[in-house]
C-alpha cells in the first residue's frame, strides 16, 4: 500500500490540502476536481475542508443512521475511490468542516473531537461563529478551526473580538490540549470578513486590474490588526498574492455589479500558528534546561506553505474558494497502531469467517468498540458491509490473540478487496486497520443469479 508522502527515517513529510469557501447557499458543482487538486505530485496525505453558508437541508441519505448535505456527499464521493476517508466532520448550522486522510493514516489518528461557539454580536444568533476538530496525528496535536465571523467594512474589531471569544469560548475533554491555542499546529481559516479600508472601489478595481495587488496590503484589515494584537501575531499568512475573492457575480469573474457594488475583499483566508515556546521562568533555571517544552525539540513540526491561491473557475458563489497546501515535515512519536488485525484463512460467503485482533498497547477499549469490514474505498468509518462488537465477556490483555466469527450473512457475496477496521468508541476513531484481502466470489452468488453460471448450460 502506498503510504503518500510519507518517507521514512528521522523526519516524515505530510502534505495537507485545506480549503476555505462561503458556498452562499448553492449547490455543489459536478466536478470539484481543480479544487481537490487530485493529480498533484507528490499526493496529499490530509485533506481539511472548511465551507460556509451551506445550505440547512440534508439533501440524500448515506445510511439510514446519518443524514448527510450534498456537500459532504460530493467531497466523499470523489475522494473515496482515491482511497480518502472522511475522519470527522462538524456542523453548526451553515458552518461545515470535513477532514480526510490517507487510508494508511486512520490508525495514527487519535482522540479526535469537535466542537462549535455560536457568536452573536448583532443579535444573530448561530448564523455566525466557528466550528473546528481537534486530533492527534502521529502524536502531533493539531487543531483546525473553521469561522464565520461578522461582516461589513466598519466591522473589523468585533472580528477580532468575535475571534477572541470563540478561542476562550471552545474547550476539549483532553488534559494536555483543553483549548484551540494549546495545540501545537492550529489552523485557522474561513470566511473572516475583513474588507480593504479606506480605498475607493475605482482605486480597488485598478489595482486588481492591473495586477498589482500589493497597493492594497497595507489597507487589509486583518494585515492592520495584527500590527495592533499580539495574539493575532501569532499567526502566519502567506502573501495575498490572489485577487480578493469577494464579492463576485455568480457564475462569472466579474466583481459585483449589483446596486450594492460592493467592494472586493480578501474576505477569504487561511493562516496557521505553531505553538510557541514557553519560556522558563526565574525560579525554573535547572528543570528548563533539561526540559523539552512539548517535547518540541525532540518531535519537532515544521510547517511550510507551498502555495495560497484561489480557484476563479468556480461560480456558483459569490465569493470564490481559497486553497492552501502545505508540507508538515514531523517526527512520529509512534508508527504502529493500538490494535493488529487480521482475517483468518479464506473468506467467503459460503461460510462463517475468522479475524484476529491483539491489542498492541493499552489505550481506553470499551464493550461498544466495533471491528468493521470495509470495502476499500470506503468513505468513512460507518461506511461499512458488516461489523462484530469486540469481546465482551472480559476486557482483552495486551498482547493477548483473541479471535472472533463473522456471520456469513454480512459477507458480501461478490468478490472483491477489502479491509477490517478496529473502530475505538472511547476514541471516536479507526485505530487498526488489516492489509487489504480479498474476499472470493460465494457460490451463494451463483445460485442468487448474481454472477452467470458457466457450468449450467452443460447440465
Amino acid at each position: 500500500m502506498s503510504t503518500g508522502s510519507f518517507r521514512s527515517g528521522g523526519r516524515d513529510k505530510c502534505r495537507l490540502h485545506m480549503v476555505t469557501w462561503n458556498v452562499a447557499t448553492a449547490e455543489p458543482p459536478e466536478d470539484v476536481t481543480a479544487l481537490l487538486q487530485l493529480d498533484v505530485q507528490p499526493p496529499t496525505d490530509l485533506y481539511v475542508i472548511g465551507l460556509q453558508e451551506v445550505n440547512a437541508t440534508p439533501v440524500r441519505f448515506i445510511s439510514d443512521l446519518l443524514a448527510e448535505d450534498s456537500w459532504s456527499h460530493v467531497f466523499m464521493d470523489t475522494l473515496a475511490p482515491r482511497g480518502f476517508v472522511k475522519v470527522t466532520s462538524v456542523r453548526m448550522q451553515g458552518l461545515l468542516l470535513l477532514v480526510f486522510a490517507k487510508q494508511i493514516h486512520l490508525p495514527y489518528i487519535r482522540n479526535i473531537q469537535t466542537t462549535y461557539t455560536r457568536t452573536g454580536i448583532f443579535g444573530y444568533w448561530g448564523n455566525k461563529g466557528g466550528v473546528s476538530v481537534r486530533f492527534s496525528f502521529y502524536g502531533h496535536m493539531v487543531c483546525f478551526l473553521n469561522c464565520h465571523l461578522a461582516a461589513h467594512m466598519n466591522y473589523a474589531l468585533q472580528r477580532v473580538d468575535e475571534f477572541e471569544y470563540i478561542l476562550e469560548a471552545q474547550d476539549f475533554d483532553i488534559t494536555d490540549t483543553p483549548h484551540v491555542l494549546d495545540h501545537k499546529v492550529v489552523f485557522w481559516f474561513g470566511d473572516l470578513n475583513f474588507r480593504i479600508a479606506d480605498h475607493g472601489l475605482h482605486f480597488l478595481r485598478s489595482s486588481i486590474n492591473s495586477g498589482r495587488l500589493n497597493l492594497l496590503w497595507s489597507k487589509d484589515q486583518l494585515i492592520t490588526m495584527k500590527k495592533k494584537e499580539p495574539f493575532l501575531q501569532e499567526f502566519e499568512e502567506g502573501p495575498l498574492n490572489f485577487k480578493p475573492t469577494y464579492k463576485f457575480d455568480r457564475n462569472s469573474d466579474t466583481y459585483d455589479t449589483s446596486g450594492k457594488k460592493r467592494k472586493p475583499a480578501w474576505t477569504d483566508r487561511i493562516l496557521w500558528r505553531i505553538k510557541p515556546k514557553t519560556p522558563p521562568s526565574e525560579d525554573d533555571d535547572e528543570r528548563a534546561s533539561t526540559s523539552t517544552d512539548d517535547g518540541q525539540d525532540e518531535y519537532p513540526i515544521l510547517v511550510t506553505q507551498d502555495k495560497y491561491t484561489s480557484e476563479m473557475s468556480y461560480g456558483v458563489s459569490d465569493h470564490k474558494p481559497v486553497i492552501a497546501t502545505f508540507n508538515l515535515e514531523l517526527r512520529k512519536y509512534f508508527d504502529t497502531p493500538l490494535v493488529h488485525i487480521s482475517p483468518v484463512g479464506v473468506w467467503s460467503a459460503d461460510q462463517d469467517a475468522l479475524l484476529n485482533y491483539t491489542i498492541q498497547e493499552y489505550f481506553m477499549s470499551s464493550t461498544w468498540d466495533w471491528i468493521g469490514l470495509y470495502k476499500v474505498g470506503f468513505k468513512s468509518a460507518s461506511d461499512y458491509e458488516t461489523f462484530v462488537w469486540v469481546r465482551e465477556n472480559e476486557l482483552p490483555e495486551t498482547n493477548e490473540v483473541i479471535q472472533i466469527s463473522v456471520d456469513k450473512d454480512g459477507i458480501p457475496l461478490l468478490s472483491g478487496e477489502y479491509v477490517l477496521g478496529y473502530y475505538s468508541t472511547n476514541m471516536q476513531s479507526i485505530i487498526g486497520l488489516s492489509a487489504n484481502f480479498q474476499i472470493l466470489e460465494s457460490k451463494r452468488a451463483v445460485m442468487e443469479g448474481l454472477v452467470p453460471d458457466i457450468n449450467g448450460l452443460n447440465k
